[in-house]
């Protein structure tokens, strides 16, 4: 076994491999850029070398400067992550040339799998299930007419060498598969600079659905289940599951064998997943393979006990897999939501800074999942697990040079209702502070009907949320619930000033017991019954609700029970009252006398100030280019200025006819969230 392992990456990957690596007592290295010092995973490795500037294209994706790290340190082998180099043949050739093992496949497989045309082939002669289409070279746009007739739409046009959406149209008919072929050509050249199109068969009510593998070099192969990853945004994954709640045992079955035969088919030795688009009669469809490890890895690691990133290590090292087919078992259910620092209610709109407070909530392993991440015995009923994999610390910033996301919050449970119900609480939990993160968009996910169901669709959010998300309104139901809650909590509070005031001997007498709350538009009067357990709050038409918990005056985070259910409130001051935010929805809550209450309904109602002649900055970030001048006529949608964040370029376009008036920003400038850039007459 090799006794020093370089991590080849950054982040919350970095952190996961040094656990796995750490408990098989490996020695680790970790490579960083100027951006990452005092990164998390440069802090947890036993040593850490420095690769070059803040630019992945600089340092992390630079493999010269890797090889140089490699050599230094004297590792003896490498693991990739995901993402940067974890797919570059020309890296996995540079290692063995060097004499240092490569985490991952060999040579071949990489680059065989790499292609999405030459892939689609090897599938297909490997007895997989591929989508109807052309695999070959496209010559202009009329030749792309006539395969898509052929093929019969709706048919999708993709970039041989793609990922990530780019590159990728859908045609319904001629025209647009006239425009969709020159559209995707010169996408695909510019991202990729591979302007090569195929076409396929565009799958209706696809659902994303991928089969974990893991093979040895001595023609061993497995399949690990499978992972549900329909919910995505802009084709990036947000949320996984394993199993899928679609799936028969016949369909995975026929999945895993021919996800293994073509793992088998390219001399596949990893562990690597087999993508697959599925329909609504559960036809399935070969998509791609990625020769890596996957992001929402951890969910199979729930099911099945089995350390994937241990197992490609010693598959790296030349082990025989230590586990057959029949090995494998698939127990209970587990849940993964990515936590992205992107703002939800600005159009996803990537966000950076420190991190003023980040505290996940506590990882717990259910009964029978050991420390060594095996299984023992049968999964209890209502035990539950949380893991959380996270690259940050609170006090760290989120860098405007890499991937926004923040840590991979999963859940586990003994069936999938109750994996959902982990989730909720674990999302409600997790406090993130200083940016802007996705996290009650997350929630809002985990309690919608169609997701809860299990009958989603890889058009989920663009058809769920076709105008973006604007916040949560919680059922009346549950905003009762709040409302007795924040009751109870504002009287303790009052109580506690009371105290400290000295103005009372005993509180009980002086702390009223009639409230007025009010919470999302709606007003609810309560009277409330304490005692030294807990409080009996009673509602206007007779109804009570027992209410107790943990809160104290300036605790952020309130564990409450209501009614014997679970209530977790993450609380901030305000004047009469409290911020509240809770499962998706963030709402001021205040809680006030009934004379205070008749006096607030006289108030007049602050109007925001009117922003509507300024554009200001939908996110931190660097001002790549001022298309516009003082005194210029602009149209709309009309390109006014781009920011760069997180590598990604964002253009901001006017939306109505107007002139310039003024200039407040210039190329090479960093900007705060609203800053003012333009301003117009």
């Amino acid at each position: 076994m090799f006794k020093k392992l370089l991590i080849a990456n950054r982040g919350e990957i970095a952190c996961r491999v040094i656990k796995s690596a750490r408990k098989m007592g490996i020695a680790t290295v970790a490579i960083y850029s100027d951006a990452d010092a005092q990164a998390l995973h440069v802090q947890m490795a036993d040593e850490a070398v420095h690769i070059g500037p803040a630019p992945a294209n600089q340092s992390y994706i630079v493999i010269d400067k890797v090889m140089d790290a490699v050599t230094s340190s004297g590792a003896q082998a490498v693991h990739p992550g995901y993402g940067f180099l974890s797919e570059n043949s020309k890296f996995a050739e540079a290692l063995d040339a060097a004499g240092v093992a490569f985490v991952g496949p060999p040579v071949g497989a990489i680059e065989k799998m790499g292609d999405k045309i030459t892939s689609k082939k090897i599938a297909k002669e490997a007895g997989v299930s591929t989508v109807p289409g052309y695999m070959g070279l496209i010559a202009d746009a009329e030749e792309a007419v006539k395969i898509s007739n052929e093929v019969g739409y709706p048919v999708m046009l993709k970039a041989s060498a793609g990922g990530g959406g780019k590159g990728m149209r859908i045609a319904w008919n001629d025209d647009e598969a006239r425009e969709g072929f020159q559209s995707s050509k010169n996408e695909a050249a510019n991202s990729f600079g591979d302007d090569r199109i195929f076409i396929e068969k565009f799958v209706t009510q696809p659902r994303h659905i991928e089969i974990q593998v893991l093979c040895d070099a001595h023609g061993n192969g497995i399949y690990l289940g499978e992972r549900e990853c329909s919910i995505q945004r802009r084709n990036q994954k947000v949320v996984e599951e394993a199993p899928s709640p679609f799936l028969d045992e016949a369909t995975r079955k026929a999945m895993g064998e021919q996800a293994v035969a073509l793992a088998k088919a390219v001399g596949y030795a990893s562990a690597g997943t087999v993508e697959f688009i599925v329909d609504g009669s559960k036809n399935f469809y070969f998509l791609e393979m990625n020769t890596r490890l996957q992001v929402e890895h951890p969910v199979t690691e729930l099911i099945t006990g089995v350390d994937l990133v241990e197992q490609m290590i010693r598959v790296a090292a030349g082990e025989k897999l230590s586990i057959t087919q029949d090995d494998v078992t698939l127990t209970g259910w587990a849940i993964e939501n990515r936590l992205y620092a992107e703002d939800p209610y600005r159009g996803f709109l990537p966000s950076i800074g420190r991190l003023t407070r980040y505290r996940p909530p506590m990882e717990v392993a259910a009964g029978p999942l050991l420390e060594t991440g095996k299984w023992q015995g049968d999964a209890p009923s209502g035990e539950t697990a949380v893991r959380n994999d996270t690259g940050v610390y609170e006090g760290g910033e989120i860098s405007m040079y890499y991937d926004p996301m923040i840590a991979k919050l999963c859940t586990w449970g003994p069936d999938r209702a109750t994996a959902i119900e982990a989730m909720r609480v674990a999302l409600d939990s997790f406090e993130v502070e200083g940016i802007g993160h996705n996290l009650p968009f997350l929630s809002a996910v985990m309690d919608h009907p169609i997701f809860i169901k299990g009958d989603m669709t890889t058009a989920f959010i663009a058809e769920e949320y076709p105008d973006g998300f604007e916040g949560v309104t919680l059922p009346d139901a549950d905003l009762t619930r709040v409302a007795a809650a924040c009751a109870a909590m504002h009287r303790v509070a009052e109580i506690r000033r009371a105290r400290v005031s000295g103005r009372m001997d005993n509180h009980e007498r002086k702390v009223g017991e009639d409230w007025n709350v009010t919470l999302q538009g709606k007003s609810i009067y309560v009277t409330i019954d304490a005692d030294h357990a807990g409080a009996t709050v009673r509602l206007a038409d007779g109804k009570t609700l027992r209410v107790s918990g943990n809160w104290t005056p300036g605790d952020q985070l309130a564990l409450m029970t209501v009614d014997d259910a679970p209530l977790v409130l993450k609380v901030g001051k305000v004047s009469g009252g409290f911020r509240i935010r809770t499962r998706g929805a963030d709402m001021v809550v205040h809680v006030r006398t009934p004379r205070q209450a008749e006096l607030a309904r006289l108030m007049p109602v602050k109007t925001p100030p009117d922003t509507s002649k300024l554009l200001l900055c939908p996110m931190p970030g660097l001002v790549v280019k001022l298309h516009v001048e003082a005194g210029e006529e602009v149209q709309v949608g009309q390109a006014l200025c781009t920011i760069e964040a997180m590598k990604m370029e964002n253009i901001l376009r006017a939306e109505r006819k107007g002139i310039v008036s003024k200039v407040n920003a210039g190329a090479g400038d960093s900007l705060a969230v609203d800053e003012v850039i333009l301003e117009f007459e």
